[in-house]
């Protein structure tokens, strides 16, 4: 089998679809068609069904598949053993989310783009269960994830901080001078929130459900803190996102403490070998999210 084609066949495993694989890997679809064709008649089985315009894993497939990609691992090990490179180099796919690209990782990209230029980042703005897709497909080399599980079913992870979340409102809303606040309270204000999918956003629907609160929904934090600084609601967001608007004064912290605990984490694919930049990325995460906390 030519490692050639067992890159091929599982960039079309991992798309499902022969034009997006040949897109991807710079090939015409035809090149693509013809190299799956030709892995089959080697090992004498199809690898993917036909149905209509969509393909799928055959048994075959799918039992090939953990071969294809421990071997493309293989391959770029040995390319980075025998490099005799003093620098790291290599690219990164990072599926991440915004409150974390804004908020923990600029330290990171600016020690990477600086310290090893070799080294290239690709950020993709995924929310969890997104993210979690990618990863166990090989999409992403590694993903942040704000949840809280920290054990993810096929995937490896790391938790770097807590995040503690904090419910926010402008300095002229009527709950501002309050010194305790109920759910029901909480959930009789107007609510501004991010995009459902977002997890604070979900686990703080989730909590005021028996009361069905409307929410007025911004899309960005940005944008949400905006909003709930001009006196539209209230907000629960992650602290580190607000730091300096509670301390300029342009939202003020309201006493309310969420019943849940949302933990940052850098995850990927159980099983995977990781690259040397790739692991370098991993440690220098967790170094410089641990001197964020300090």
């Amino acid at each position: 089998m030519e490692l050639r084609l067992l890159a091929t066949f599982e960039k079309v495993a991992t798309v499902l679809s022969f034009t997006r694989a040949a897109t991807e890997l710079g090939y015409a679809q035809s090149s693509v068609t013809a190299q799956i064709r030709s892995l089959e008649t080697s090992l004498g089985v199809e690898l993917f069904e036909r149905l209509g315009s969509r393909i799928r894993l055959t048994g075959a497939g799918e039992r090939l598949l953990p071969y294809a990609r421990g071997m493309a691992e293989l391959a770029e090990e040995a390319r980075t053993a025998v490099a005799a490179t003093a620098d790291p180099a290599g690219t990164i796919a990072v599926g991440t989310m915004e409150s974390l690209t804004s908020y923990r990782l600029p330290p990171l990209l600016e020690y990477f783009h600086h310290r090893y230029p070799g080294v290239r980042l690709t950020l993709r703005p995924t929310l969890g269960d997104e993210t979690r897709q990618a990863l166990r497909q090989g999409t992403y080399d590694v993903g942040f994830l704000m949840e809280p599980e920290t054990e993810h079913e096929g995937l490896e992870s790391e938790v770097l901080a807590p995040e503690p979340l904090v419910l926010v409102a402008g300095p002229a809303h009527p709950l501002a001078g309050r010194t305790e606040l109920t759910a029901a309270e909480v959930a009789g204000a107007q609510l501004v929130g991010t995009e459902p999918g977002c997890p604070y956003r979900d686990l703080f629907e989730r909590e005021l459900a028996q009361w069905d609160p409307p929410f007025m929904e911004f899309g960005t934090i940005e944008a949400t803190k905006r909003g709930v600084a001009a006196g539209l609601g209230v907000a629960l967001l992650p602290r580190v996102t607000v730091t300096e608007e509670l301390t300029s004064g342009t939202l003020v912290e309201l006493p309310w403490e969420a019943p849940f605990t949302l933990f940052t984490q850098l995850a990927w694919r159980r099983g995977k070998r990781l690259p040397a930049h790739v692991r370098l990325f991993v440690e220098q995460a967790r170094r410089l999210v641990s001197e964020q906390r300090g």
